[in-house]
């Protein structure tokens, strides 16, 4: 199942272009945070039902869950996207295929050895291919398929359209060796990554022309070199069906044909438990389904405690029985059309779970990371000091804890942007930006000019007669509501003044002891309860504070504009804090009402309580602003990030995250501003257009790092026509130094070297706080518990060969099932 905020195509990328214009961040260089030796780390082993070959069945169709067709099968293709992915690597040849631990790995169905042979002057490496290996036409895999992917990819040709060239523009030239199974490539400058290169590996009748390479490969593959062939592809039904490859020299497939269908996330409970489907990546909700199917299976035929009506009391039945069997007649046709809905959900969830009782979850963490990613294109966080703020106030292990507790996952959070844990090469580096610290992150933010009281003053340039103090003088200005106030007190007092001079002197002192004994109780109980009312104003801040615009349902409200990038079939909802537009409404009405019809003072500005507000009982103080809550500020304005949220179904674990991310900031003074998006809008209109402060999205795991991480972190370059080229950089943050990093370990042959050069780059994205990883993303399949070798499989690559039903004597199940 895809993820919300996982950019399609991540990997080997072109640059890509975004209108922007800044100047790149510089951060402070680093000193002792990138050495040391290689840290131990273990990471969560693949789920897959591991089982021999021979405790597997021949024979038989599984149904494997996609997303949606692919929109090609040209992996190299800008649309190319996980469905791609998934379908190509059953079909056609990668040479060096990951495996459990995160190593690329030599397949043997393809190659008999590939290794560098000269170093000096150029790199060589010298590829000998299986003898065996040919396409599903006959032909033998060779040199002219080197050849011509290479040409294709190397960038030289414009006419074709390819997303990544990454390597392939290293390549000097490409020559037969001994023979045609026998290839030799030489690089024009060294290459640590060559591993990379010619996976997946296509026929030369794909990559010898533009035609072919553009439009052929689009919508099937004629000729393959897999376990499997493309059979199929049916628009209609939503499927791409493979069959056993019959030239196929490896292992024989043990299926005879597997099938993607495509099934939406929210589809997939049902598509599970009426057979559409037998593999299938589920969110949270769905493995609990299944959990409790396998748990109450031996219930006896007994109602079910959850699912619908699981809820309803005893006297709740009892009065829906007396009301659908009443005398009311209007009431009791009403009631029974509610029971007999009720009593059909009932069937129908009964009927599901007994279903998926057939199904195991397995689970592990996905080759993928999710990060906090802080915009330094411009505003707040264009500032270094203010990003370090942001991520010395998150508390990591909690954000892990939040998605990876409740499914029994180990709940660390990520430390390196470059390699996962569990992967060679892998050490935490964000000691070079520091742990969770509320004073040092307070302190940062101090430092950067930002202050309790500075949302509420006028800038320090702001002079006589200037624009600002005459909005101020029509309320526009921060504070106009303050000084309404100001002005009642004043008149308020002026009064008290008036009468107590009528008093003895006497009684007057008493009075004041009173008044300054009171004075002293009360700083006493605020000093006392500060820490309570600030957990609690935070607390209503986001359960009552927070209103959809366009979605309060109030009379006269305006509809929510609708987002552009959409041709407005879906607006953008914006959670926008009611207390701040309470005062901002109190403060409006106490001007324009300040003065009745004959010039007197508005009666509800007498009241002790202040105006009444919209979203309060008459006699109800306004809510103090931002800044005196605690919301830092600068130059008038207060400290809030605009932080971009997917709003579809499968992202409520990110919304959840963020909605803690928010708490952990508003603690150190700085305010959110959540956008909720549309799912199919979020990267592209939002994150890859650079319209946020804040957002969370994943990045999938690599074996080369050199290769695959530096258009993420590079430093975004200006272009000629004033725009900013930040190829997969989303963030706009980057320095020369870690564009040199990933240069020199590109070009290192010795991979401790390069490794030792990766972790220094890892350190320096740390310190330049763009992107802040979070955790390793979970991996939860549905599978059929009578499946072998296949389920989550973590960093690996599926051997589709393998894949098949356990025979009888493992599993007790017919040998030659269908679906």
């Amino acid at each position: 199942m895809s993820h919300v905020g996982v950019p399609r195509g991540t990997v080997r990328k072109r640059r890509s272009l975004a209108l922007l214009t800044t100047g790149v961040l510089t951060i402070p260089v680093l000193a002792g945070c990138s050495s040391g030796s290689e840290e131990t780390s273990r990471g969560v082993p693949q789920d897959i039902a591991l089982t021999a070959r021979q405790a597997v069945s021949d024979g038989s169709t599984v149904n494997w869950a996609v997303d949606a067709l692919p929109a090609t099968f040209n992996a190299f293709q800008a649309d190319a996207d996980s469905a791609t992915a998934r379908i190509t690597g059953a079909l056609l040849p990668t040479l060096f295929p990951m495996d459990k631990s995160g190593q690329p790995k030599l397949n043997p169905d393809y190659l008999e050895s590939a290794k560098i042979i000269e170093r000096e002057p150029k790199q060589v490496v010298l590829y000998k291919l299986d003898q065996q290996a040919v396409w599903s036409d006959g032909r033998e895999i060779g040199a002219p398929d080197f050849v011509a992917q290479w040409r294709a990819l190397r960038g030289k040709d414009s006419a074709f359209w390819t997303a990544r060239n990454s390597g392939y523009e290293r390549i000097e030239k490409i020559e037969r060796g001994a023979d045609d199974l026998q290839v030799r490539v030489t690089f024009s400058k060294p290459y640590a990554d060559w591993r990379s290169l010619f996976s997946p590996l296509y026929p030369k009748e794909i990559t010898g022309s533009p035609d072919a390479f553009n439009d052929g490969a689009r919508t099937t593959l004629k000729n393959t070199a897999g376990p499997f062939v493309l059979r199929s592809v049916s628009k209609a039904k939503g499927t791409v069906t493979l069959a056993r490859n019959p030239r196929w020299w490896g292992d024989k497939a043990k299926l005879d044909t597997l099938v993607f269908r495509a099934v939406a996330a929210e589809d997939r409970t049902q598509a599970l438990a009426d057979g559409t489907v037998d593999v299938a990546d589920i969110d949270a909700s769905t493995a609990d389904r299944i959990a409790l199917a396998r748990r109450d299976r031996g219930n006896n035929g007994q109602p079910l405690a959850h699912g619908p009506g699981s809820g309803t009391t005893p006297a709740g039945a009892l009065r829906s029985w007396a009301l659908a069997h009443g005398s009311d007649e209007e009431a009791a046709e009403i009631a029974q059309a509610a029971r007999e809905k009720n009593r059909k959900a009932v069937v129908a969830y009964t009927a599901e779970q007994k279903a998926l009782r057939d199904f195991v979850v397995r689970k592990s963490l996905e080759p993928a990371y999710t990060q906090l990613a802080l915009n330094g294109e411009s505003g707040p966080l264009a500032d270094d000091r203010v990003r370090r703020a942001v991520a010395r106030a998150l508390d990591r292990e909690e954000l892990a804890r939040t998605v990876l507790g409740p499914l029994g996952l180990p709940a660390k959070p990520l430390g390196s942007h470059l390699a996962l844990a569990g992967q060679p090469g892998y050490k935490d580096g964000s000691g070079a930006l520091g742990d969770q610290n509320t004073k040092e992150a307070q302190a940062l933010l101090a430092d950067a000019g930002w202050t309790r009281g500075g949302a509420v003053q006028p800038p320090k340039d702001t002079k006589a007669g200037s624009e600002a103090e005459k909005k101020g003088a029509k309320g526009d200005a921060p504070g106009t509501e303050e000084d309404a106030e100001k002005e009642t007190a004043e008149g308020t007092k002026d009064d008290k003044e008036a009468k107590s001079e009528k008093e003895a002197g006497s009684e007057k002192e008493a009075q004041s002891e009173k008044a300054e004994s009171e004075k002293k109780a009360e700083d006493s109980t605020a000093e006392g309860k500060k820490a309570d009312r600030a957990s609690e104003d935070s607390a209503a801040s986001r359960d009552e504070g927070l209103y959809i615009v366009g979605e309060d349902n109030k009379p006269g409200g305006h509809a929510p504009a609708q987002a552009a990038s959409t041709g407005g079939a879906s607006a953008i909802h914006v959670l926008a804090p009611g207390r701040t537009a309470a005062a901002q409404s109190a403060a409006l009405r106490r001007q324009a009402g300040a003065l009745g019809e004959d010039g007197a003072v508005a009666a509800q500005d007498k009241q002790p309580g202040g105006a009444a507000g919209a979203y309060a009982p008459v006699g109800t103080a306004a809510p103090a602003p931002a800044a005196a809550k605690g919301q830092l500020g600068k130059d008038g304005k207060a400290l809030t990030l605009r932080f971009v949220l997917p709003s579809g179904p499968g992202s409520q674990s990110l919304r959840s995250v963020g909605d803690k991310i928010a708490v952990m900031l508003e603690k150190i003074g700085i305010g959110t501003e959540i956008i909720k998006v549309p799912d199919e809008s979020y990267f592209k209109d939002h994150v890859a257009s650079g319209a946020y402060d804040l957002a969370l999205y994943s990045w999938p795991a690599t074996a080369y790092p050199a290769t695959d991480g530096r258009p993420i972190y590079a430093k975004p370059e200006p272009a000629t026509d004033g725009s900013l080229l930040v190829e997969q950089n989303y963030t706009r943050v980057g320095t020369d130094h870690i564009d040199q990093l990933f240069d020199q370990a590109a070009a290192e042959l010795d991979e401790k070297a390069a490794r030792e050069l990766m972790k220094q780059a890892d350190a320096r994205i740390w310190a330049a706080a763009g992107s802040i990883p979070l955790f390793q993303r979970p991996q939860l399949v549905a599978v059929d518990k009578k499946l072998a070798n296949v389920g989550a499989f973590g960093f690996a690559a599926p051997r589709y060969q393998d894949i098949g039903f356990k025979n009888r004597q493992a599993a007790g199940s017919p040998a030659d099932r269908k679906k």
